[in-house]
């Protein structure tokens, strides 16, 4: 029986946060992952010189990059350029992202472009909050008048979130991401496997043990305590508190007798959110300047994350093959190969001749980007508690008070360490 006073399930970007913080408060802290490596969704791959994601990745200035800041992190990278492109009707037509395009767009009337303008400046400095009960749908519906640019709006959101459920999608949060992208993206050279690998290093200076290819079968409480976890190996770790970084569903499953505990309520309200995705290394652009496109009329985007030029640049290939990311976004219903055709279809029209410059492609047909997100049919926001068993805790993307995705994760697991450290406020270095 190995004892310790936080044991965390799952080595994401959530669990390794939340190691790395109940670490430095003094806690003997251990990591159980099931993989055989740590990063969880934000692993990178390598394959013939190109770093691979999960889909593209983008870090917005939200609460992960400030936390990441305030541990230390390099965060190595480069952020893109505004200048964007909206498909609309089979057609690329030039988005209004500066003064040039503002003025030559043949997308929005004149009205339209007021009101953008208008609307950006408003957002800029609005408290986003006042809209969070409200869906997206609604907001823009009677936010916004012209037909084109709830187009466009609905593109932005769809792209910042990557959910395709406006009439379920809280407005506040939404809008609360558009805001930060205003101050630009970060993509992670060598994609975001640096990352985990940074948190990872930090997690072992502070102290924190490390365990991978560890499956984790069930949280053992008794008196509504937990007092230890059993592995598929047979071993049990002995834990004051526990914090479960898993999916809803699966945490749900490792808790007897869950269906008692508020686990319930948020597995049954929780909405996973997916992705169709494309990447493909490319030798070159045959089309230079159409480095990043919105699908106006349908739910589809791409993105060149290793752009030539200024601004620079992330690095994500050892020889300079271009890594072109194409995202359709799901509903409820998929079809994997309807996906990809269609996915190709748009890359056809966007970079004519693409197959010549092709050195190596991934399909994702299905990803899961966040297992919930703040929607208007939620009851209650998850976490960090598990009231009716002490010292159990949640975190992860779908364990959200309002953030999303990496920040969702990040944000909740802050909020884990602060409960168990019984502090009410929130944890600093």
């Amino acid at each position: 029986m190995t004892k310790y006073e936080v044991a965390i399930v799952g080595g994401g970007i959530a669990g390794l946060t939340a190691s790395i913080y109940a670490a430095k408060a003094g806690k003997r802290t251990i990591i159980l992952e099931q993989q055989k490596q740590l990063g969880g969704r934000a692993i990178t791959i390598k394959k013939q010189g190109v770093y691979f994601n999960l889909g593209a990745h983008a870090l917005y200035k939200g609460e992960a990059y400030e936390a990441f800041r305030e541990l230390g992190l390099r965060l190595e990278g480069g952020t893109p350029s505004i200048d964007a492109y909206g498909m609309w009707k089979e057609q690329i037509l030039p988005l209004p992202t500066n003064t040039f395009s503002f003025f030559q767009t043949p997308l929005l009337s004149w009205g339209g472009k007021l009101d953008l303008a208008k609307w950006f400046i408003k957002l800029g400095k609005m408290d986003t909050s006042v809209w969070n009960h409200i869906s997206i749908r609604d907001w823009i519906e009677t936010q916004l008048h012209d037909p084109m640019l709830r187009n466009l709006f609905y593109a932005l959101l769809r792209t910042s979130t990557y959910v395709l459920a406006p009439e379920l999608h809280a407005a506040g949060p939404a809008l609360k991401q558009l805001q930060r992208s205003l101050k630009g993206v970060l993509y992670l050279d060598k994609g975001w496997g640096t990352l985990v690998e940074e948190l990872r290093e930090l997690a072992v200076r502070q102290g924190v043990k490390l365990v991978t290819g560890c499956k984790v079968i069930a949280v053992e409480h008794q008196d509504q305590k937990v007092h230890s976890i059993l592995c598929e190996s047979g071993t049990r770790i002995e834990a004051a508190n526990i914090i479960l970084t898993t999916p809803p569903s699966f945490s749900h499953k490792l808790v007897p007798h869950a269906d008692q505990t508020a686990l319930d309520t948020w597995n049954k309200q929780a909405i996973p959110v997916t992705v169709a995705c494309l990447d493909v290394g490319l030798r070159q652009l045959p089309i230079h300047e159409h480095q990043f496109i919105y699908g106006l009329d349908q739910p589809i985007f791409f993105t060149n994350q290793s752009r030539e030029g200024k601004p620079r640049p992330a690095i994500l290939s050892d020889d300079g093959t271009q890594l072109i990311s194409l995202f359709k976004y799901q509903g409820p219903q998929t079809d994997a190969a309807k996906d990809e055709q269609e996915l190709e279809q748009v890359l056809d029209m966007v970079q004519p001749g693409w197959q010549n410059e092709l050195v190596i492609r991934q399909f994702l047909p299905k990803m899961t980007v966040v297992h919930d997100f703040p929607h208007i049919k939620r009851k209650v926001d998850p976490g960090p508690a598990v009231p009716e068993i002490k010292g159990l805790y949640v975190a992860g993307d779908w364990a959200s008070h309002g953030e999303l995705l990496v920040d969702a994760s990040v944000a909740s697991a802050k909020r884990a360490v602060s409960q168990l450290l019984n502090t009410r406020e929130e944890i600093k270095l």
